[in-house]
């Protein structure tokens, strides 16, 4: 068991966060005024992230990725989870695992340029009666000859205006339950496909999270990713390391800046003569934010590891899951606390920290599923299978 960080994991560390302070925190204050990124300046931090490697770093390099491992790419998305989400989207590309699942064709029509950034997907599994309940899925792909017809509806699309496809699940077998459910690949543009409105969110500015309506979307056989009626499966076997990275390292990483941010102000603001950081209640605030933090930490490069070794890892995901989204929150929280007036109103970015921070314990499975997937997995297979260390 060795925590020592390899030069190389070092300096990808080292470089990311350099691109971070210098390329995209500076648009922070401008985007969160305009809820919008210039088009102009998302092609500069493309191309200057992708100059540097940074680009799609969690794909092999078969495909034109970055090839890193799991804890590789951990490391690098807490780096990146320092700024806010639509300039890690544009800078560091959102390509999911799932469409590893292509075949030979489907990887030069969508893989690839997706890789490049010339293409961006979102993952669309989301409808109004069916959030983190996958299975519950309405949307339904009918075989017509040797294709099928897309019906349904999806929301809370996240980048679902500037995606120019999509992943799409449906129900292609209404008697198999969870095993009738399949993938499927959607351009933007498709005859029957529309997409609605960009609904309004309390956070995440310059993201859209939008609603997609599909009216018999003809589908050709080549618009299947995967196999028919494993779509969950294929699901829970690809979104798992996303999921990791996107949401548990991020969630470090943000807290970790924030963190930053209350330590230094604890040093400068002054009351009764002297710096809050004097104060215990101040000290036990930061502290427990500190242990917090590194305790995710070390939970997410556990579970990242355990994918690196082959091993399966479902169950360590859902605990990063949680416990990350919802440390952030207390973080984010704190925070707010030692800044004061201040921290509560826009001038500083503590107060947009803390709107973004709770969409954590939602997005990708609320904490309550993610609890549910432990417990049942406890029950299954024993409390011990997470108690020991080994």
């Amino acid at each position: 068991m060795d925590f020592a960080l390899t030069e190389e994991q070092r300096l990808l560390i080292e470089t990311a966060r350099r691109f971070v302070r210098t390329e995209l925190m500076p648009l922070e204050k401008e985007l969160e005024r305009t809820r919008e990124l210039d088009p102009a300046k998302a092609r500069d931090i493309f191309q200057k992230s992708k100059a540097l490697g940074l680009y799609a770093v969690n794909i092999p390099v078969e495909y034109g990725g970055g090839g890193l491992s799991a804890v590789d790419t951990c490391l690098a998305e807490e780096q990146f989870g320092h700024t806010t989400d639509i300039l890690i989207r544009r800078a560091f590309g959102n390509v999911y695992e799932v469409l590893l699942l292509a075949n030979a064709q489907q990887r030069q029509r969508w893989l690839e340029p997706t890789v490049r950034g010339e293409r961006t997907c979102s993952v669309c599994f989301t409808e109004p009666d069916a959030g983190s309940d996958a299975a519950g899925i309405k949307s339904r792909a009918v075989r017509d000859g040797d294709g099928w017809l897309l019906t349904g509806q999806k929301i809370f699309i996240s980048d679902g205006l500037f995606s120019d496809f999509f992943v799409v699940s449906a129900v292609t077998d209404p008697s198999a339950g969870a095993k009738g459910i399949s993938l499927f690949l959607v351009d933007k543009g498709m005859a029957g496909f529309t997409v609605g409105r960009d609904q309004p969110m309390m956070g995440l500015a310059g993201t859209s999270h939008v609603e997609l309506f599909f009216d018999n979307v003809r589908l050709s056989p080549e618009h299947l990713l995967g196999q028919e009626g494993r779509g969950l499966i294929h699901a829970f076997e690809t979104l798992g390391r996303i999921r990791l990275a996107q949401i548990g390292a991020r969630a470090v990483g943000k807290a970790t800046r924030i963190l930053d941010m209350m330590t230094d102000h604890a040093r400068e603001r002054r009351q009764f003569g002297k710096p809050i950081g004097e104060n215990q209640l101040i000290q036990q605030l930061l502290a427990d934010s500190a242990i917090e933090i590194n305790a995710a930490r070390l939970l997410l490069l556990h579970a990242a590891a355990e994918i690196d070794g082959g091993q399966d890892a479902r169950e360590r995901i859902s605990m990063v899951k949680v416990y990350a989204a919802e440390m952030l929150g207390r973080v984010a929280d704190r925070a707010v606390q030692v800044f004061g007036g201040m921290g509560y109103c826009r001038d500083l970015p503590i107060e947009r920290f803390y709107r973004d921070a709770r969409i954590f314990r939602i997005f990708d499975g609320t904490s309550e599923i993610h609890r549910t997937v432990i417990a049942r997995s406890m029950l299954k297979h024993g409390a011990a299978r997470f108690a020991d260390v080994i």
